[in-house]
């Protein structure tokens, strides 16, 4: 194919790009159990309300020592352990908005929250934590539920945690 003179055209991005800085600058990716997520479904013969997945998930992470249940804190952790990850993922997506991809952000800010609720939810799957005391795997049992590790019954907690992008401060 030969070079043929003529007009070259550019057309002027620089607009665009800034416009997807401030937006990732301005945007922030949450991790955990959403007020949307919070309820739990009641066991069978149960006839207090549950305590919804936000407040086990906070008790867990922090523990209750006057009822002698231990911190497995699973969430700060979880999100940690993902931190390298996160930050490749948001090079690859800044590179991209400053390419002039306008979906890169969104794009970006969706799978930030996909690696952290990942994360924490391996972490919860995984551990370690210090084990569930006799009283309650006894409760377990007579639940009819045979599974000994902490913070894994139901698996509501588990499946509570999820990730929410919103403007930073709100």
């Amino acid at each position: 194919m030969a070079f043929k003179p003529g007009v070259l055209t550019s057309k002027d991005k620089v607009d665009q790009i800034l416009k997807s800085i401030r937006s990732l600058t301005k945007t922030e990716v949450l991790v955990g159990v959403p007020d949307v997520n919070a309820g739990r479904d009641p066991e069978p013969g149960e006839e207090d309300q549950p305590l919804s997945n936000a407040e086990i998930g906070y008790l867990m992470e922090t523990g209750v020592p006057e009822k002698n249940i231990p911190a497995r804190p699973f969430l700060v952790p979880g999100v940690r352990e993902a931190v390298e990850p996160i930050g490749k993922q948001m090079e690859a997506g800044a590179r991209k908005s400053l390419s002039g991809d306008t979906q890169a952000i969104d794009t970006t800010m969706n799978k930030v929250g996909l690696i952290a609720q990942n994360a924490v939810r391996m972490k919860i799957t995984d551990g370690p934590f210090q084990s569930l005391s006799e009283r309650t795997l006894a409760k377990r049992k007579a639940k009819g539920r045979t599974g000994e590790k902490p913070l894994l019954d139901t698996g509501q907690l588990r499946a509570s945690i999820t990730y929410v992008i919103r403007p930073k401060g709100k």
